[in-house]
């Protein structure tokens, strides 16, 4: 399966890994202390395991990059230095990586087979042989010298711990819906009015006996006209504004308290009675 960039395989790679970032870090040789390139970037597997510095030696062959397995770096992050034995034969008799080359099984054995010693032999090979190596068992544990890193002195490993986060999140718990509707009932207004009636009286005048011309009297046709009018109630319905009604929300704020069990976890020492200096480094 083919390899990944650190980057690509964890972009939060900084924040994940403990101690400084091993690209940028300058690359020298064991014994003769002799720079030879730079640290260019980080291959990992499926598993995020290291397995591979991708190394710039423009110091012996220029624009040339390389894979110099894990197994055969030192990294002091003190000094931001990767020590190394890769000598520069082996520079030049290893595929050159360039950017976009996949790394598989086939691109791994070019470059196992330059760092490999002839004649190696591994746990899968036969007694008397020579390793043999087939490309649907194989895994990194066969060249334990090349990958295993448990002869390092500089190991890092990170402590976690536990904690609570308290966030808040907004539930609907209900809803009022305020509406209104008409309801109808009988009224009752009593309202007077007035009626003209027409009285007639007979009378005896103050001059009754007294004698008067033929001419004012006896003339037919004479008659008295009186208007007479009567009130009726005028009732109708008016609408008008009885009463407003708001509507608003208030908060109500209060504390909640939760309790939960939190994880943490303490550095063990086995010193196997030797002394054990205890550094602790603060950012």
């Amino acid at each position: 399966m083919a390899l990944h960039k650190i980057s690509d395989f964890d972009t939060n790679y900084r924040n994940t890994i403990q101690g400084n970032d091993v690209k940028g870090m300058s690359v020298y040789t064991q014994g003769t202390d002799d720079k030879i390139g730079t640290v260019s970037d980080v291959l990992v597997d499926d598993q995020g395991q290291f397995r591979y510095l991708i190394v710039d030696v423009g110091f012996w062959i220029f624009g040339k990059k390389v894979l110099l397995p894990l197994g055969r770096s030192k990294i002091d992050s003190s000094q931001d230095r990767v020590y190394t034995a890769l000598m520069k034969q082996q520079a030049e008799d290893l595929p050159e990586y360039k950017e976009g080359t996949v790394v598989d099984y086939d691109y791994e054995e070019e470059v196992r087979g330059v760092y490999r010693p002839t004649g190696s032999s591994t746990a899968s090979a036969p007694v008397g042989g020579a390793a043999t190596y087939d490309r649907n068992t194989y895994n990194y544990t066969q060249d334990s010298d090349l990958y295993d890193t448990n002869t390092h002195e500089d190991q890092t490993f990170k402590l976690y711990e536990e904690r609570l986060v308290a966030n808040k999140q907004r539930h609907k718990t209900g809803e009022v819906a305020i509406g209104k509707h008409v309801e109808t009932e009988t009224a009752r207004v009593a309202v007077p009015v007035e009626k003209e009636r027409v009285v007639v009286e007979r009378v005896t005048p103050s001059d009754a006996g007294k004698v008067v011309p033929d001419a004012t009297a006896f003339r037919s046709g004479e008659v008295a006209h009186v208007e007479v009018y009567e009130e009726v109630p005028d009732i109708r319905k008016e609408t008008f504004v009885k009463e407003e009604v708001r509507v608003k929300k208030v908060v109500d704020q209060e504390t909640v308290e939760t309790q939960e069990t939190v994880r943490r976890e303490e550095l063990d020492v086995d010193s196997e009675g030797r002394p054990i200096v205890n550094k602790k480094e603060r950012a």
